[in-house]
């Protein structure tokens, strides 16, 4: 991991090496995916990893009603109100009366969903650092530039 590819890359059809490149990356996203997948049954079996992406946004953004989650997140309504509602079963969210509206009801993490929370992201920064311990820091510093920039081209919803 020691080359640096150029800042920019053009694409050149028919260029074998570039769509390579590209099958690799989204075969080894997929794992990448798989794994986020595996370890949040792990950290909660009734829980899937859209749920500990949603507990995420109401830490980050508490208030929100389940249709802003599912406007954020692309996402169905009945998805993001099934998710929810697992969430609450769980224990680790809320509702409440909006103080501006009080027709209207949004959601908050309860003291358990922090510390669920909190505790996932323990378990998610050890694992990485174990996967990353051999990893010179230049190679820690491009790889994360290159996610970085990977991410900040998103369609839609979170990075």
């Amino acid at each position: 991991m020691s080359t640096d590819p150029p800042e920019t890359a053009t694409p050149h059809p028919g260029d074998g090496r570039r769509e390579a490149a590209v099958e690799t990356i989204q075969r080894e996203m997929t794992a990448f995916a798989r794994r986020a997948r595996s370890a949040a049954a792990r950290m909660h079996p009734e829980l899937s990893l859209v749920s500990f992406t949603l507990l995420g946004h109401l830490e980050e953004h508490p208030g929100c009603r389940a249709r802003d989650l599912a406007a954020h997140y692309a996402l169905d309504k009945s998805t993001v109100s099934r998710q929810v509602a697992a969430l609450e079963r769980a224990g680790l969210v809320g509702r409440r009366a909006d103080p501006a509206d009080h027709r209207v009801q949004v959601l908050e993490l309860t003291s358990a969903g922090a510390a669920a929370l909190d505790q996932a992201a323990e378990i998610r920064t050890a694992m990485f650092r174990e996967r990353l311990a051999d990893w010179a820091g230049e190679d820690l510093d491009r790889f994360a530039a290159y996610l970085l920039r990977y991410n900040e081209r998103g369609g839609y919803g979170e990075r």
